[in-house]
């Protein structure tokens, strides 16, 4: 008697941490700018200074670039091998950035008003000059997608030299600032709209009407977030990005929420009957009035 085999039904793996980590790596190259676009791309470690940057680190460094070796073509090499001129430092740095102009408060904005209405020639003796502000550099840098940084490499006396800039454009030494040249890449698009379209699929999600309208907000979310995560903090960008779809989700809900509210205070103002939801009013949403902030890559923990 011939019995039927049981076929196993496959895990389908939709996205991990490794191939995020990939695209977010390939999408942050695209706004940068380095001296070899084949080797000098791929970083070792982050530090946080070039004086970070000794036998410690290095050593670190090494391991770290044996066990990308390994796990991308299965061959083991001892990381005392590796030669420090192949090691690529990733520095976070400040200095290719320009300074962002001070915003002007709405005080300044309507004293200016008030000038080109009256068209103002305000002068050096004028009582009302010392009133009118002009605009002045902040201390703070111009906003960015991800934070800057620098790429440096040992020559053969162990001295740090520039191979790679982030949101530069042209070559290191006559290049110039850019920060809308790069995108995000095409696999990483599609990841942001997996995560959206699987998180709205949850049971506490996808008996509401308005379903369409919090995907969209999580997918504008991810796209002005997604490259701000941290590499040098955590591994883990599933957990930051499900933290920053859980926030717009709630948003959203929030939002309708306040409207239906209104909606059903001037009903019962007419004197018409509210909606189901405000009769119903014993049931609590588990959903309604749950917050949780993500801003940038280093304001969570995985």
């Amino acid at each position: 008697m011939s019995t039927t085999p049981v076929r196993t039904p496959t895990k389908t793996n939709y996205l991990n941490n490794r191939d995020i980590l990939k695209q977010i790596h390939l999408s942050k190259n695209t706004y940068c700018s380095f001296r070899d676009p084949v080797t000098d791309h791929q970083y070792d470690i982050i530090l946080p200074t070039v004086a970070k940057i000794n036998q410690r680190t290095i050593a670190e460094a090494r391991r770290n670039r044996a066990d990308r070796i390994r796990r991308e073509t299965g061959v083991e090499i001892d990381p005392k091998r590796i030669p420090n001129t192949d090691l690529v430092f990733r520095v976070t740095c400040w200095e290719h950035i320009p300074m962002a102009p001070k915003k002007v408060s709405k005080t300044a904005a309507k004293k200016k008003r008030i000038e080109d209405i009256f068209e103002l020639d305000v002068a050096e003796d004028d009582p009302l000059a010392e009133l009118i502000d002009e605009p002045v550099l902040d201390e703070k840098h111009v906003r960015l997608n991800f934070p800057p940084f620098y790429h440096y490499r040992l020559n053969t006396n162990k001295e740090p030299i520039l191979v790679g800039k982030s949101h530069w454009k042209g070559d290191l030494d006559h290049g110039e600032f850019c920060k809308d040249h790069g995108q995000a890449t095409r696999t990483l698009a599609t990841m942001y709209m997996k995560l959206c379209e699987r998180y709205a699929t949850r049971s506490n999600w996808r008996g509401y009407t308005y379903n369409e309208e919090m995907r969209g907000q999580a997918l504008l979310q991810l796209s002005q977030i997604g490259l701000q995560f941290d590499e040098s903090k955590s591994q883990n960008p599933f957990a930051y990005y499900t933290a920053a779809i859980t926030n717009s989700f709630t948003r959203i809900l929030n939002l309708e929420k306040k409207n239906q509210n209104i909606r059903d205070d001037m009903l019962e103002q007419a004197g018409l009957n509210p909606s189901w939801t405000r009769q119903n009013a014993g049931k609590k949403d588990p959903n309604f009035g749950a917050t949780v902030t993500i801003t940038s890559g280093e304001d969570y923990e995985a």
